[in-house]
């Protein structure tokens, strides 16, 4: 029989080699490779099923719907849960209709089955309040007499189950792993002791990963009450978070053109308005501009190299994200260059902007840019934009429609405190040093993970 080698031009960590005999009825890639990361484990391979309680469960196909208090049961859904598998700490959803049965007890796990989320994990734990959750999500009761339920979401974290995730996962119509797939999952399972070593580790990481998060929080909210100093701006104090100041009237007579949009009225969000246009340094966007356009619908003209084409993704608060881009080669319809402002003009991410300090660039139809009369103000105008009152101002703006959209008038009306240069360079100093301080905790967090990743990695293959 003859043999065969791989050429070493090609990336051998891309490209491999199978005898017919190892085959094993499948014949994509993905699983080989998965197959392949897995060898030479020291520890037994055991399959999900053998460490459940209970045969698993889909979950309650209910519409959410706004939850009022803590003490409403909580939907929990796919988009509650963040990437490192924690519930992200806000009211979230509730139901009309709430049956007992989808109720979640400490350490049902849970399994996203289908999407871009697919494989996304959550180990429940005591909030202070019920939870029941969603039907796309499976709910994995585990047998702490065989393993420790803590271990199994450490082990949903590691890169061996994510590889065996993109593996497994039919691909038709969207992403997709059943029930009866994910209890075939094999899972490492190393003695008790090794299993609470890597539980030490990945809640250690997450315990870290929270101070960080809370540090940079606090950072990032001390901009606010800065900048209002600088500006001299006094906030009106927010009235108590109830359904009352919730409700309000405005008479036909104040509707303003075609704005029947509740949040362009509301009484908090206008006093808010009224502050900024009575301040000392306040003026409009449409005073301050000299133009105002989008870019051009380029889907089926992309290439490899050429002039770099900026979408919605890539505007980020703040900074400009133009590592992550596409190309076209049309040099007519460079758009935007140093000094404007681009703001996402529709969908996700609709009026998020950035301060354009990279380059000359092509961008999106969905992408606005505000081109300044003076283009050494832009930076400190994104700055201003990107605080919680620039957005609270922004969010006024757009109009949620099928798709939340916003316009160029909904642009130029902003009101805009814009103080002399020397003032706005202090002031833009100051806040990117602050936001400089808050990534490196962000990185801090980076670097804890695949600490974290590298240790667990090492103990299941020692």
């Amino acid at each position: 029989m003859s043999s065969y080698s791989i050429s070493p031009k090609l990336k051998s960590n891309r490209v491999f080699i199978l005898q017919k005999s190892e085959l094993e009825k499948r014949f994509d890639p993905s699983w080989y490779v998965y197959l392949k990361s897995i060898q030479g484990f020291k520890h037994k391979k055991v399959a999900f099923k053998n460490l459940l309680l209970d045969n698993p469960q889909y979950g309650a196909n209910e519409i959410g719907i706004e939850r009022e208090t803590n003490t409403e049961p909580r939907y929990i859904r796919i988009t509650d849960i963040n990437d490192f598998g924690e519930l992200e700490n806000e009211l979230g959803k509730t139901a009309s209709v709430i049956e007992e049965k989808y109720f979640l007890k400490e350490n049902d796990l849970l399994l996203a089955r289908s999407g871009n989320t697919v494989g996304k994990s959550y180990l429940h734990k005591d909030v202070g309040y019920d939870c029941f959750f969603a039907g796309y999500m499976i709910r994995f009761k585990i047998d702490i007499s065989k393993v420790i339920p803590q271990y199994i979401f450490a082990y949903t974290q590691t890169d061996f189950y994510r590889k065996w995730i993109k593996a497994v996962q039919r691909t038709t119509g969207q992403p997709n792993i059943n029930a009866e797939e994910y209890r075939s999952l094999e899972i490492l399972l190393p003695d008790t002791l090794v299993q609470e070593k890597i539980v030490n580790i990945y809640f250690g990481f997450l315990s870290q990963k929270k101070q960080n998060e809370a540090e940079a929080e606090k950072l990032l909210t001390s901009i606010d009450d800065y900048l209002l100093k600088e500006l001299g701006i006094i906030l009106p104090t927010p009235p108590e978070n109830t359904l009352k100041n919730r409700i309000f009237i405005v008479p036909v007579s104040q509707l303003s053109g075609n704005r029947l949009d509740v949040n362009y009225y509301n009484p908090q969000v206008l006093s808010l308005v009224n502050v900024i246009k009575s301040a000392k340094y306040s003026t409009q966007l449409k005073k301050i501009y000299s133009s105002i356009s989008t870019g051009f619908n380029n889907e089926t003209r992309f290439i490899e190299e050429g002039i770099k084409f900026l979408r919605t993704q890539n505007i980020r608060p703040v900074e400009l994200d133009v590592e992550n881009t596409l190309f076209t080669k049309d040099e007519s319809v460079r758009i935007t260059s140093i000094g404007d402002l681009l703001f996402t003009r529709i969908g996700v991410g609709v009026g998020d902007v950035s301060y354009n300090d990279k380059g000359d660039f092509a961008i999106s139809d969905n992408v606005i840019c505000l081109k300044l009369k003076d283009n050494k103000i832009g930076k400190f105008i994104s700055l201003f934009l990107n605080t919680e009152l620039g957005k609270v101002l922004l969010n006024r703006e757009k109009r949620d429609t099928a798709r939340a959209i916003i316009s160029y008038e909904n642009i130029l009306n902003l009101p805009i405190p814009v103080p002399p240069l020397d003032k706005q360079k202090d002031i833009a100093k100051h806040i990117t040093d602050i936001r400089q301080q808050a990534k490196q905790l962000k990185d801090k967090t980076k670097e804890a993970l695949k600490k974290a990743s590298d240790e667990i990695e090492k103990i299941l293959l020692d």
